[in-house]
């Protein structure tokens, strides 16, 4: 059987909202102010992507054999399949169960997943392939989904057979999990067995299960809500509510052999730094490899650090200013949240090469599968809550 053929995406209406990203240098100068991020909830998937409240899934960090083969068990691979359309049901479930333990909705301008703002930020620097998203007005917050069409789209765009021969796109998708599996362990060193440690090489990759952390944070005026993955932990997560975590960030890279090898990491050491940057993740640890897989060495990067390191060695084809990213994405959150002002379900899209975002609306109303219904009974419950608590309090004495 043929796979159904993706629906059409809409076509914006002529006027559509559109915001220009260049020229840049309107965004260059003292960043605009950013909200530490402070974790106040997070959720995991078991290894069956079983969605669960809670930190089961967490992992830590331990150092890798470097010599490791990261093509090793490919063939094994226990693959999550993301054709599924999981929207944000997972984040708008970690979020409800918060709110039903505090008593009131969290305080938001914006809620989506970490990798819609790692787009938006690296939108100035990033133009090739462009982006399309989903989004809805809901209670004064915009909630902001990943078209999964569109998505799908460019996956089969990326997985295309590879010209020469080269490792193909699945191989070295496969190999950064393989570098995951590596460096992590389900418990602290002291609670991990010798035999689980040294037996890291040939256990099963499974991307299926993940731990996700939900912040708060902020960029100018505009409140975020994020959610995202987070690989592994340095040592331990303090009991104190949002207080700062010693996350690890896992990557792989090809080794750097060349200029040419110079820019290309510089410039992937962009999306490196917004990704945790948004959720405060302080540390990346790098696996550098070898063009058919071979771990060579691994690199450790404070996240504080990269962008002054790219400014004062990257040349003028691969350098980026964090400054930029930042207030280019504050600029597009002001403009956003005076576009989409009522309900129906909005379309955010770029066009590869474009230098343009655009905005507009094309479902009327509703708020599509964004956000789902457990959610708005949940905010209806709330509300009515509120409402009968101040309707019973007693009035005040003239």
């Amino acid at each position: 059987m043929t796979a159904a053929p993706a629906p059409a995406a809409p076509e914006a209406p002529e006027g559509a909202a559109s915001f220009r990203i260049l020229p840049l240098e309107r965004f260059e100068g003292e960043s605009e102010p950013v909200k530490r991020p402070r974790e106040f909830a997070c959720f995991s998937y078991d290894e069956n992507h079983q969605f669960h409240l809670g930190d089961r899934s967490l992992k830590w960090y331990y150092d890798p054999r470097v010599g490791a083969d990261l093509s090793k068990g490919f063939d094994q691979f226990v693959k999550h399949d993301d054709s599924i359309d999981e929207h944000l049901d997972s984040l708008l479930e970690t979020i409800a169960n918060h709110e039903k333990e505090t008593g009131k909705a969290i305080d938001a301008n914006l809620i989506t997943w970490r990798g819609m703002m790692t787009k938006l930020m690296a939108a100035p620097y990033e133009n090739r392939d462009g982006f399309e998203m989903n989004a809805t007005l809901y209670q004064g917050c915009i909630f902001i989904e990943e078209d999964h069409s569109s998505k799908q789209a460019s996956r089969r765009q990326e997985h295309r057979p590879a010209r020469g021969k080269g490792p193909t796109q699945e191989m070295m998708q496969f190999w950064g999990y393989k570098f995951e599996t590596l460096c992590t362990m389900p418990a602290p060193w002291g609670d991990t067995s010798r035999e689980f440690i040294e037996g890291r090489e040939n256990h099963t990759v499974n991307n299926k299960e993940q731990y996700c952390s939900v912040v708060r944070t902020g960029i100018g005026k505009t409140t975020i809500c994020l959610g995202g993955e987070v690989d592994c932990i340095w040592d331990y997560k303090p009991k104190t509510p949002g207080a700062p975590i010693k996350w690890v960030e896992l990557k792989t890279s090809a080794a750097i052999r060349s200029e040419r090898d110079e820019d290309a990491f510089e410039r992937k050491l962009l999306k490196f730094w917004i990704q945790s940057f948004l959720l405060g993740v302080p540390k990346i640890i790098i696996g550098f490899r070898s063009y058919d897989g071979k771990l060579l060495s691994t690199q450790e990067f404070e996240t504080e650090s990269i962008p002054a390191t790219v400014q004062r060695r990257a040349r003028p084809y691969s350098k980026w200013d964090s400054n930029v990213c930042v207030n280019f994405a504050n600029a597009f959150l002001e403009w956003l949240r005076e576009t989409i002002t009522e309900g129906g379900v909005w379309r955010i899209r770029r066009l590869p090469k474009s230098q343009h975002i655009e905005a507009f609306k094309f479902e009327e109303a509703g708020h599509g599968d964004i956000i789902t219904e457990n959610f708005t009974n949940w905010r209806t419950k709330l509300s009515l809550g509120r409402s009968a608590e101040k309707s019973t309090e007693p009035a005040e004495m003239s």
